[in-house]
């Protein structure tokens, strides 16, 4: 017969057989809070998702890292996971099922990698997500069925990719969706069905895109549509009732080509309260219908209004309906510059009899529409192609086609060609194409396009020939395409900048050439492309940029030269871009930015992208000249001690200084001031010394010892808050339960190993 054992010593037995399997795991390169059950692994060159993760982590930080391909389960060892950052880890393919198993999953960041294409099955079983985030990829693509699975999804953001067009049922399965973000894509086209199935959207932004036309018929799919921002769309006319959007309350139209807009625009928005239709180029406004009883504020600063007689119904109904307007008057000379609220209509008036009846005629016949003509009834579709009449769209996508058809509708408006084999180009392709305005010959296997093979295509401004086999262009390969705005080049096969091929498009202002393999900038590249706004060039081999390179970019607004082999700041060719606001230099291998690097952009830089690059050192005036105008810096992911001097940036918002090894000590107490003296977040935190490592350097006491130190504040004081009454707590869900009682059993089995170990020295103490 066996003797009961008392309760201690089945405890203590139990603890010895707990297995092996709940001891925690933290995989090498990361950094594992066992407290917080998370797990950070930040720029650690990992090449594949560390399968050694504890499985009760909670949140998984893999920013920074070489993960080329997420495979099927690939987190399958991890199913408690809630938050997912995968930050630039160049993720080119999320294959069908990599997240599958991640049922409790609510956060998951994609941003800055390589994805193209999202797959039917690419974000199946994160069946509890509520934000989504794939900004700054390469997507092109979205498969229908794609977020099928994201019933929960409330926030769910695509800006900074490459999509053209949406097609129907897109986004089908977002059933509690409340913001979708498709800013800054190269969007022209929206299917009618493309946004069928959010019936919770409340805020779509459109924003920076090519979208030439209001989307009436999309937008009636949107019900519960509250905010929508389409600024920065190249529209040149809203027609009668084209907003017909019953909750719609704030809508924005501002920074794009509105040379005219009809009186009854709005009139089916009944909720509008606030309307932007600022920096357009419209002269003369016309009252807006009294179908929009709630409007209450009507933005028109940046256009060229004329005050005169023309204005006064406006002002007169604004002043009626008590509508606040902004913006200053464009003429004539006694009123210019004098806000339109100051203005009363008896100011308002033309110069004479004559010269009213004059201004009315010009003014009725710039105000009537064209007449349109009827559409025929069989739209002309050239064999193995579909055409659609009432959308202006013919696509022969992936049709194996080894020649460029022929026969499509002279009316088409967007020609897609993508996927085909025409190896070569020949002149005078595209006859009868005069209104062809987007152009989509992506991944056709083009080796060469002949000169003037676009001729006649007189409406064309966007041309896409990313993903092709081009090495070379010829001077007129151009040729007839007066009107051409952006050129997609990316993915090509050049090693050289193809200068001289640009005489013939004056008006270009974007030219992408990303991923290719151009070597080096040579000088004058932008020979007949003097009105460039935007250039990129990230991905490519350049090593070395001409000090001439840039002569004739007086206009170019954006620069992206990242992922280069650049090993030293530009500075001399960027003394010929005065009016530069985005330099982008991330991932080059720049070891020291010297003195006055960017005075050159002095006047106009506002976006200054240095991050990732194993920056060492930088002068302490590296960055003199650009604080009156600076807005945003991106220095993280660097190999920085110490930092220039930042107390003359005075006009920042954004800084980031992550993941730089900070040396914590007196050379560093010009950065601490200046964080303790501005009114952003600094993400900065100490390397060194040892002690220090992983703090906050807002959070470092140190630099109070250090000369001129003495101001800052003193490290905060705990005074002990006297005892609450427990709260009732809500009962937790059974997973977090499980959890919450692994990591207890955890802590009894540390509290039981200190006794043990303290037992032996408190029986000395006993005998003593």
């Amino acid at each position: 017969m066996f003797s009961p054992l008392c309760p201690d010593t089945l405890w203590v037995l139990l603890l010895l057989f707990i297995p092996a399997a709940l001891a925690s795991k933290c995989p090498q390169q990361c950094v594992c809070d066992q407290i917080q059950l998370t797990v950070t692994c930040v720029n650690r060159n990992l090449t594949h998702v560390p399968p050694a993760v504890d499985e009760i982590t909670v949140k998984l930080d893999l920013r920074g890292n070489d993960i080329p391909e997420l495979p099927t389960g690939a987190f399958k060892h991890t199913p408690y996971l809630t938050h997912l950052s995968l930050q630039r880890c160049n993720i080119r393919r999320v294959k069908e099922g990599a997240f599958r198993g991640l049922g409790r999953l609510v956060f998951l960041n994609l941003a800055d990698n390589n994805v193209d294409i999202l797959y039917q099955e690419s974000f199946d079983g994160l069946s509890s997500l509520k934000q989504l985030m794939i900004d700054r990829n390469r997507v092109e693509e979205i498969q229908p069925g794609a977020f099928s699975q994201l019933g929960f999804l409330n926030l769910l953001s695509l800006t900074h990719n490459q999509l053209v067009y949406i097609p129907n049922m897109a986004f089908q399965g977002l059933q509690n969706i409340k913001w979708l973000r498709l800013s800054h894509n190269s969007l022209n086209y929206l299917d009618t069905e493309a946004f069928a199935g959010l019936l919770t959207l409340t805020r779509l932004s459109l924003d920076h895109n090519g979208l030439q036309f209001f989307p009436t018929e999309t937008m009636t799919r949107l019900p519960e549509l509250t905010r929508l921002e389409m600024s920065y769309n190249p529209m040149a006319y809203l027609g009668e009732e084209v907003v017909s959007m019953a909750k719609l309350t704030h809508l924005f139209l501002d920074h794009m080509s509105l040379q005219d807009m009809s009186s009854t625009a709005v009139k089916k928005a009944p909720s509008l309260v606030h309307l932007d239709i600022g920096h357009n180029q419209l002269r003369v406004i016309q009252p807006f219908s009294e179908s929009s009883p709630k409007l209450a504020r009507l933005n028109l600063a940046g256009n060229p209004i004329y005050c005169n007689c023309y204005l006064r119904p406006l002002r007169e109904w604004s002043i009626r309906s008590k509508i606040k307007l902004l913006g200053t008057c464009a003429g004539p000379a006694h009123l210019s510059g004098e806000n339109l609220e100051a203005v009363y209509p008896a100011e308002l008036r033309c110069q004479s009899q004559e010269a009213m009846l004059k201004a009315e005629l010009e003014e009725s016949a710039r105000m009537t529409p064209p007449p349109t003509q009827k559409p025929e009834s069989k739209v002309k579709c050239p064999a193995n192609c579909v055409c659609e009449a009432d959308t202006h769209h013919s696509s022969c996508e992936n049709r194996a086609h080894t020649k460029v058809p022929r026969g499509f509708s002279p009316d088409t408006r967007l020609l897609d060609l993508r996927g085909n084999n025409f190896h070569y180009i020949p002149s005078n392709s595209f006859p009868g194409a005069a209104h062809v305005v987007s152009l989509h010959l992506q991944r056709c296997k083009i080796t060469e396009v002949e000169g003037g093979a676009f001729s006649g295509m007189k409406g064309l401004i966007y041309l896409y020939l990313s993903e092709n086999d081009l090495t070379s262009l010829s001077p007129d390969v151009f040729k007839g395409l007066p009107q051409l705005t952006y050129l997609h080049l990316e993915k090509n096969r050049f090693k050289g900048f193809p200068k001289g091929a640009f005489g013939l498009v004056p008006g270009l202002l974007a030219l992408h050439l990303e991923n290719n393999s151009i070597a080096e900038l040579e000088p004058d590249i932008l020979t007949g492309a003097e009105g460039l706004r935007a250039l990129y060039l990230t991905g490519n081999a350049v090593d070395r940029v001409s000090p001439r390179a840039l002569d004739r970019a007086g206009d170019l607004d954006t620069l992206h030269l990242g992922a280069n082999r650049l090993s030293e700041v530009p500075t001399q060719a960027l003394s010929k871009a005065g009016n530069l606001r985005d330099l982008r230099l991330s991932g080059n291998p720049i070891r020291w930015v010297g003195p006055n690097a960017f005075r050159p952009l002095e006047r106009s830089l506002k976006e200054l992208y240095l991050d990732n690059m194993g920056l060492e050192k930088m002068s302490q005036t590296s960055l003199a000249g650009v604080g009156p105008v600076l807005r945003s810096l991106f220095l993280e992911g660097n190999q920085l001690e110490e930092l220039p001097n930042l107390h003359p940036l005075t006009s920042l918002e954004v800084i980031n200084l992550a993941d730089n090894p900070l040396m914590c000590d007196c050379p560093l107490l010009p950065l601490r001031m200046w964080i303790e003296n501005v009114n952003l977040k600094v993400r900065a935190t100490c390397a060194n010394p040892p002690e220090l490592r992983g703090r906050k350097v807002k959070d470092v006491h140190v630099f109070r010892a250090c000369p001129g130190g003495e101001g800052l504040p003193a490290p905060p004081t705990v005074t002990p808050k006297p005892a609450k009454a427990p709260k009732a707590t809500k009962p937790k869900p059974m997973h977090l339960k499980s959890v919450q009682q692994l990591k207890a059993l955890k802590a009894k089995s540390k509290l039981r190993k200190g006794l043990n170990t303290k037992a032996p020295a408190d029986k000395r103490r006993g005998a003593a």
